[in-house]
């Protein structure tokens, strides 16, 4: 399985928003599959523990890349550092949640997660993508979220930036699959990463470990355009999308977000 993984992907890998959780895992797990991984975020320090973790199990090779996903200069920066690669999958797991009642934030953050958010994922598929295209093979993985799927309160603009980013992946899928590049929208639900378990410390319905999700989404690379991990997350998005009036729909997850705390960005 890793064999035809890397002869398809490899043999490098470009992970953005590694320092932890998911994109950590998406870098432990690339590497696994055999492709040599650069990582990128903004934590110079934390990027180099997570390239020792990769390093400690395995025999590829990890580059990192400290940038700021939320500049203009990102793409320009992980693309000189990466020139010389040959990058097969890219994953834009970056992310910056603002998290509260919208009029109680700031314009500023709210259009820096619009950077992060939306900015980066269009200029790193396009910097990327037509590198792959030209090759004729690739990957990109873009990270959206349950919440893409309706009007998500107290996390509004995260909640509209993932529903962009799962319409720009599935509008790519058509596009590029005929240029031999795969697209893959991974709508992620609750996920035990550091930021989510300070932001809930219970917890959230049918969360799940990075490993399941990280696992399920490279399975799937190829079979896009969208997936959703876990069964129970697949179940409640189906009753919220195809039983439930949007009305209600808006509501229940208003519900759960309510609870969450303090504003925490999401790995980057």
């Amino acid at each position: 399985m890793s064999e035809l993984f890397s002869s398809k992907y490899g043999p490098w890998a470009l992970v953005c928003g590694a320092s932890e959780g998911l994109g950590a895992e998406f870098g432990k797990q690339l590497a696994r599959r055999g492709l040599n991984v650069v990582l990128v975020a903004r934590r110079a320090d934390v990027l180099e523990q997570v390239k020792a973790s990769i390093l400690s199990e395995t025999k590829q090779e990890v580059r990192c890349v400290t940038a700021d996903l939320s500049s203009a200069d990102a793409v320009k920066l992980v693309a000189e550092a990466t020139a010389s690669l040959d990058i097969g999958v890219v994953v834009y797991n970056a992310a910056l949640s603002p998290l509260g009642p919208f009029l109680e934030q700031s314009v500023d953050e709210s259009l820096r997660a619009i950077d992060v958010n939306v900015r980066g994922p269009i200029a790193f598929s396009h910097h990327f993508g037509t590198r792959m295209a030209a090759q004729g093979r690739g990957g990109l993985v873009l990270l959206s979220s349950l919440t893409a799927f309706q009007g998500s309160p107290f996390v509004t603009t995260y909640g509209a930036t993932k529903a962009f980013n799962l319409t720009f992946a599935e509008g790519l899928w058509f596009e590029l699959k005929q240029r031999g590049v795969d697209v893959l929208s991974v709508c992620a639900g609750a996920t035990r990463t550091p930021n989510l378990m300070k932001a809930a410390p219970d917890g959230a319905p049918g969360m799940l470990e990075p490993a399941q999700v990280v696992t399920e989404a490279l399975d799937r690379l190829g079979g896009g355009p969208t997936m959703i991990p876990g069964v129970f997350n697949r179940f409640a998005s189906f009753m919220m999308r195809r039983v439930l009036s949007r009305r209600m729909t808006i509501s229940i997850m208003g519900e759960q977000t309510r609870k969450l705390q303090k504003p925490k960005e999401l790995p980057r």
